[in-house]
Formats: structure tokens, sequence, C-alpha cells
């Protein structure tokens, strides 16, 4: 038998009586663990007051009373304790394996300590958090997920909560005044993760805690409109359970019946939520039957209808009509001799695990608001949700799904296992801090170049170094959740092409990718630009025009800007000589004055009736010139439009080109309708942009799709950097259906990321 002399003054929390209910539950192992933490803690925790002026011995010692009444391990008891020492008495020489409390009590212990410390940390930074910039709700959603996430043991994030209970009880026994802000991050981190692990009994009192400190007046109020004491509520409905039980005996129908009262907090949310008076309660006292099957749900229904008076407009059947999300269950309100209300909520073991753990899981609408509808859901982190409250479903029923039995003892073996069987789902993202305390949420693997283009895509570009947790480390590093990350950027400047490759993994967010390729891009389309301003100034250099306008050049040759004309020359789609045909023309030297399409067609050369030669109707002028522009290069069945040229008939543009819309927005009197004729027969040139990883056969792929389409490639231009290619490919098609085709073979070809029109 062990001994549990330990030092009786009044001043010492951990007295005989104490110890009798810490211990309760446990094997004489369990027990000496737990009376080994209590010698390491008594003397340096002895007069020492945290940070609120709570004893911390006295919270170690509430903290580990309340995991015990959750029927917890010893060891999980025996870290609420030592959780509270100093870092520096807990901590040898830095080495893990030399620390004296991992030497005491083993890496169980010593694994649970860190990880409710770094949870401690995560807290500490979270009320820092100084940004501004992202919702507030986003944020305490985001630091749920986050210490969910960091607690790969289910037992730590149980610790954290039992601590925060213990601390609102000081506040509350000692009357001294809870800080708004420790009471607001209660209700808005603490409660909601309480909520869904299915932890009820710490949540309720957590949250009316919470609500007597930030709103003790509105407390006060519903406290006094409650006809009697919580106490007294709880033996009513412990009286009402008994009398329904006693009546399934009886009626020989096998089913579990629980009650419980509604806590303030919940009276008042309701009321707030759905603009109710006190007076519209109807479940102010609750009871929740389970049965085999729906048989006997309709029966308990009956059998409770005839124990107690039904009121009227209070039932509803979410059986045989579920709700939108699939939630199924009886619910009645009935009323004793006293005409004292009760809700009864009537399901099957099936519905019930539904509701508890799917779609229609009770924090989805008790969170969604007085707006209803369900919280969004979170893919893996749902998942590591459900398996945690199942997990805790396990620790209280003393069975897992393999009929293992788990009792509260200071083994860790069975724990363990089920510890590491959490679902992977759970790791596809991480979260990590900015040095503001703003929790950002990444793909698992992200490094910290995600990390700054997810703040800010500058911040991405200029981005050379970082700092994780206060430390230098490559840009290659793999950050975890908890970290704090910290970008150091240059004044200018932009990514590196190996960013890129994915064999060297600098990023893994697509957006970050994204990001990247199309700052290469601008880069290029400013090379580009660059490339055929010279060649055209060199041209007219040629031709002794160098005085000329050339924004005013670049409309005569139907572009809407002297950039548009010279990507065009760069890219070998103009032709230099058209410049030449243009400025000899007696046309250039004429005012800019509007022109009629009726004047321009008896002036324009004639073509066949009603059509020009590209295919094209002018809605109320026939034999009218037309030509397809190269800007967007239209083909059928687009939608176009026609814009009046001087001396070239129409230009025809794609209703979505840009620079039909600057030219329009120029000159609107020369946009003009037009239509696709007979196109049968005729050939429509369409470019192709291929971005794609360079290799030796590539090209041969690419040209392999266009052959076995029947498709004719007129040019190709090819720029290649590094490991990555830009290809452009002019083809001629009949419609629209060949281009869909084309584009979505050239998507299956192996080391294509995107083509495009």
């Amino acid at each position: 038998m062990i001994d549990f002399a330990v030092s009786n003054a009044s001043s010492s929390p951990f007295h005989q009586e104490w110890l009798a209910a810490a211990s309760e539950g446990l094997d004489a192992e369990g027990r000496e663990l737990l009376l080994k933490a209590v010698d390491w803690v008594r003397e340096p925790l002895s007069g020492k007051l945290a940070s609120t002026g709570e004893p911390m011995d006295a919270h170690g010692a509430g903290a580990a009373r309340i995991l015990a009444d959750m029927e917890l391990d010893a060891a999980v008891r025996a870290s609420a304790l030592l959780t509270v020492m100093p870092v520096d008495l807990l901590s040898g020489s830095g080495n893990a394996v030399d620390e004296p409390m991992h030497k005491a009590f083993g890496p169980e212990v010593a694994t649970l300590v860190q990880g409710t410390r770094a949870l401690l940390r995560l807290s500490g930074l979270a009320r820092q958090s100084s940004d501004t910039a992202a919702s507030a709700g986003d944020q305490k959603e985001m630091q749920r997920k986050m210490l969910l996430a960091m607690a790969a043991d289910l037992r730590i994030v149980l610790m954290r909560l039992a601590s925060r209970l213990q601390s609102l009880r000081w506040y509350a026994a000692s009357r001294t005044p809870c800080p708004v802000g420790f009471a607001r991050e209660t209700l808005e981190l603490y409660t909601p993760l309480a909520n869904r692990l299915g932890i009820w009994q710490l949540k309720w009192e957590m949250e009316d805690l919470a609500f007597r400190f930030l709103e003790p007046q509105t407390y006060k109020e519903i406290a006094g409109k409650l006809e009697d004491k919580r106490v007294e509520r709880e033996a009513l409905i412990r009286q009402a359970v008994q009398t329904l039980k006693t009546a399934l005996a009886e009626a020989g129908i096998q089913g579990e019946v629980t009650g419980r009262p509604k806590h303030i907090y919940s009276i008042w949310n309701k009321m707030r939520n759905k603009d109710l008076d006190f007076t519209q309660l109807f479940d102010l006292r609750a009871m929740r039957v389970i049965v085999e099957d729906e048989r006997a749900c309709y029966a308990v229904l009956a059998l409770a209808h005839s124990l107690w008076v039904p009121v009227p407009e209070e039932f509803d059947d979410y059986i045989s009509r579920p709700k939108p999300n699939g939630y199924r269950s009886l619910h009645t309100v009935v009323a004793d001799a006293q005409g004292r209300t009760f809700e009864i909520q009537i399901r099957t073991q099936e519905m019930h695990h539904f509701a508890e753990y799917g779609m229609a899981a009770h924090w989805r609408y008790k969170e969604a608001g007085p707006k209803g509808g369900t919280v969004a859901a979170a893919g893996g982190f749902d998942q590591k949700v459900s398996w945690m409250r199942q997990l805790l479903a396990w620790e209280r029923d003393g069975d897992s799904p393999a009929a293992e039995p788990v009792r509260p003892s200071s083994g860790s073996g069975a724990r363990a296992r089920k510890a590491q069987a959490a679902p992977q789902a759970g790791d596809e993202r991480i979260y990590v801090l900015t040095p503001q305390a703003r929790v950002v949420e990444l793909p698992a693997g992200a490094t910290p170049v995600d990390f700054a283009y997810h703040l800010h895509t500058d911040l991405g570009h200029r981005c050379r170094g970082a700092r994780v947790d206060g430390q230098l480390v490559p840009l290659l590093t793999r950050l975890k959740t908890g970290q704090t990350v910290e970008i150091v950027a240059a004044k200018s400047g932009g990514p590196s092409r190996d960013w890129l490759n994915p064999q060297l993994g600098f990023l893994a967010s697509q957006r970050s990718r994204a990001k990247v390729r199309a700052w290469f891009n601008a880069v290029e389309l400013q090379q580009r630009i660059a490339q055929g301003q010279a060649l055209v100034e060199k041209e007219l250099q040629r031709l002794g025009k160098t005085s000329i306008n050339l924004e005013q050049l670049a409309q005569q040759l139907d572009f809407a800007r002297a950039d548009d004309l010279y990507v065009a020359v760069a890219k070998d789609e103009f032709s230099l000589r058209q410049i030449d045909h243009v400025l000899r023309s007696p046309d250039t030297a004429a005012p800019a004055e509007p022109l009629d399409p009726k004047q321009l067609a008896a002036r324009a050369p004639s073509t066949a009736q009603g059509a020009g030669k590209s295919g094209v109707l002018v809605v109320g002028v026939d034999s009218l010139m037309t030509q397809l522009a190269r800007c967007c290069r239209p083909a059928p069945p687009d939608l176009i439009r026609g814009f009046v040229t001087r001396g070239r008939g129409v230009s025809i543009h794609r209703q979505d080109c840009h620079s039909f819309a600057a030219l329009a927005e120029r000159q609107p009197e020369r946009v003009i309708d037009v239509d696709w004729g007979d196109t049968s027969g005729g050939s429509y040139p369409v470019d192709i942009s291929i971005h794609a990883q360079d290799s030796v056969d590539l090209l041969h792929d690419l040209s392999e799709v266009f052959a076995k389409l029947r498709i004719r490639v007129t040019s190709v231009n090819t720029q290649s950097r590094r490991s990555l290619t830009h290809m452009v490919f002019t083809i001629e098609v009949q419609d629209g259906q060949q281009i869909q085709k084309a584009l979505a073979a050239l998507n299956d070809v192996p080391g294509v990321e995107a083509s495009r029109r």
C-alpha cells in the first residue's frame, strides 16, 4: 500500500482529502506516480504566484483534480502538476535525455508537459496579436485548429482545458476581477473546443463562469428568473429520468436515458439568437433517450406522452422528415403536474452517432449562430475532431473499438497506440504564426517562401531569407505547426526560377507557384515589348519616319496600344512591311474624321455577296472588306464585334478582346455589329500558348497531338529558360470545337502545366 503521508498544513493544497480525490480510480503504480509528482512540486511551488495572482501549487492541484473527475490516467494528472513548474526547474543541460523530469517520469510525461507548454505559448502569443488585417472570427477559428493540430495527444488538449477551468474557478472563488480578455478568450477559443470534443461538463462550467465575468448584470437577471436552483433542477431531472427508465422497463423497451439542466449561458444564448423571451423557453430541463430501432423511438414517444402532458406545437418528427443536413431524431416537450416543462429527444444509436460525429454534429449548428446553417466542413480537421471525441469516449467507457480495456492507470501502451492511430488527413494543413501572432494556414510541407506569398505577393517576390522561432533557416525548410515565422526581404527584386522547380522543393502551394509564374510572365512581356519597340523604331529609321506618333501608328495598324504592336512584332506575328504600306498610303495624312461604314463600303473593293473572305457578315452593309484581328484571332463560334479602320475595311475582334475594348472606348463611332456568315470550308488562325517543363521529347509530343487531330500548324515560337518552356503554336482550325479538343489533348501531355488560347 502506498503511503500518502504528506503535509497537512492549511497553506498546502496537497492534503489528504485532495490526494484521495486526485488518485481515485488509479492502481498502485498510478498512485505512486502521482505522489512522486506531488513531492517534486510541493517545495518549488510553495508560495509562488502566477501572473494572475493565483497560487501556482493550488492551480496545479485544481487542474489535476478536474482531470481526475474526468477519469483520465495517472500520467495526465502528474503532468498537470509538473506543467506548472517554472521552466528553469524542469530543464537540465538542455538535452531531453538528461532532463531531470525526463529521467524521473519517463518520455510519456515529458511529452505531455512539453506539448502543454507549447499550447501555453500559443495562448500567450494569441493574446498579444496586433494584426487587424484578418477577421477576428477567422483568427479564432485558426487558433482552434492550430491548437488541435499541435496536440498530437488528446490528453494535451484536455490538460489545457482543465487549466483554463481551474483559473476561472479561482477568479470566482477569490472574487478577484477576471480580465475581460481572459473571459472572452475562453468563450471564443476554449469552450468551442470543449464543445467539439463533446466534453459538455467542462464546456457549460467554463461558459457560465466566463459569461458571469463578462455580463454580470445579465447573468444575475437570468439566474433570478430561474424558479429553482441548479442543484434542485438536477434533482428534478434525476427524478424524471428514473420515472422514464421504470416505465421503459415495464414496457419491455431497451433504452438509455440521460438528462441535463440547461445552464445560464446557454439560456442567454438561445434567447439572443432566436429572439425569445424567458417564458418561451421549454428546454430548461431536457432528457435524451437512445433506443435500438425506429419502432422503439415512436413507442418511447407514446410512453412519454402518457407519463406527462405534451405541450402543443412543440413536437418535431425529424425521423420521417430529416433536417437538410441529415439530422434525425424525435423532439417533444412535456410538462409535469406542476407545469414544469421538459424537452425529450428520442433517437437510435445510429442517429445519435451521426448527430455527434457526422455532418449534423452538435457543434456545427451550435456555432452557426442566429442565422442558422452549418459551419463549413474542414476536411481532415473534422476527421481529427471526430477521432478525438471517439478517443475520449473510449477513455470514459473503458473500451476501444477492438474491445481493448482502457483503465485509468499509469500505463501508456493502449493510449499510445490510439494516439498513433490518429487520421493522417488532419496533417494536410499546418498552422504557423506571424511575428504579430496572426495564425496562417498553409499546406503541409510549406516553406518560408509559401508563407511569404500567403501574406503578400510582393513580400514573396522579395523574400531572401527567414527566421523560424528566432533562428535563421534556409528557404527550403519545411515549416511545422506552432512555429513563428519572420521573413527577411530585400528592398526590391524578384523570385528565382529555381522556385518553380518541383524537385528542389521551394514551394508546396499551387497558389505560390502561380504567383511566381505570373511574375516571370510579366518580365517576359516587358522584354518582348522592349524587343518589339527596338525593331519598330529601327524600321521607322529606315523609312525616315522617326517623328511619327507611335500610338497613332499602332491604331492605324489595328492595335489598341503601341505595346500590343511591339509584342506582335517581337513574336513574329506582324510583318514590319505593313508599316511601310500604311505610311505610304494616302489615307495616313487624312484627318481623323468619323467614317460612315456605308461610305467605306462604297470605296472598298467588292467581295462575295454579303460576306467578306473571312466569312464574316457586316450587319446592314454588303460587300464590305473584313479582316480578322491578330490580337485575339477570332474563330467560329466566338462572339465577335467589328471596328472600322482607315483603308483596311472592318477589323474583326472577339467580343472579350482587350484591344477592341480600348479601341471602342476611344472611338465608339467606329464600332459596328458583325456576325459569322458561311464559315464552311474556311480555316482560321488561332494562337495556342503552352507552359511546360522542358524535355527532349516535348516538341515531338505536342506536334503529335496536332497531327492526330489533323490540325495544321503554321508557326511555332519557343522560349526556354532553365527547366521551363513557353511555346506559342499558331494553328488553323475550322471552328471552336477543334480548339477545345486541342487544348484538352495538350493538357494531357506529360510535362504540360497549362495550355490556353
